[in-house]
């Protein structure tokens, strides 16, 4: 079972604890780290833009990518969010089955 690394960044905590919670609910994702806020950098409609945001990591598998993908996108408050899947190339085999467990298949 392929593993996945999502990322997406939230304008707030509400949206990410909310993201977080209903993925790792619904079996769609293992686990999510919470990081602390980041200056993003970015160019929208135009201009260059500047916000402060939420990166979530999100561990799950190739299988659940996209229905994680369509979950994040209902929740997630802008209009086009960052949603990314990184390939695991190598990991703790203990930890990547503990992925695929927790998640749907």
């Amino acid at each position: 079972m392929e593993s996945l690394l999502v990322i997406t960044n939230c304008p707030d905590e509400a949206s990410a604890n909310a993201i977080a919670l209903a993925v790792v609910e619904a079996r769609l994702a293992a686990c999510v780290n919470i990081l602390p806020r980041v200056q993003s950098v970015y160019r929208w409609q135009g201009a260059v833009e500047s916000a402060t945001e939420i990166p979530l990591l999100i561990k799950t598998t190739a299988a659940n990518y996209p229905a994680l993908e369509q979950a994040i996108a209902e929740l997630h408050p802008y209009e086009v969010p960052e949603i990314i899947a990184l390939p695991i190339a190598q990991g703790l085999p203990a930890y990547l089955n503990w992925v695929a467990a927790e998640t749907i298949q």
